[in-house]
């Protein structure tokens, strides 16, 4: 067999970025080729975009963003409802 896993996480260089990293390259085997890609780099940002990636840490793999991964990290609708913008009282 010689065909491998297309893996690609896509990292922002910060702490949280790095934790992801070492956890996928810790559960990937021999089949999984691993790529680290950072998203200062434009055409990291231009294939994150085109994936649907609107939040670091994020894991591709084979071309789909994996599902742990497919939620926007801030929601307004949440943060309102947790108070954000509204008077305290």
């Amino acid at each position: 067999m010689t065909d491998k896993r297309q893996v690609e996480v896509f990292t922002a260089g910060c702490v949280a970025c790095d934790e992801a990293v070492q956890l996928v390259q810790s559960m990937a085997c021999p089949s999984c080729d691993v790529q680290v890609l950072d998203m200062q780099d434009a055409s990291v940002a231009a294939r994150a975009k085109k994936l649907g990636i609107q939040r670091v840490p994020a894991v591709v793999i084979n071309g789909r963003l994996a599902d742990c991964c497919a939620e926007p990290c801030l929601d307004e609708t949440a943060l309102k409802a947790a108070g954000l913008g509204q008077p305290a009282i």
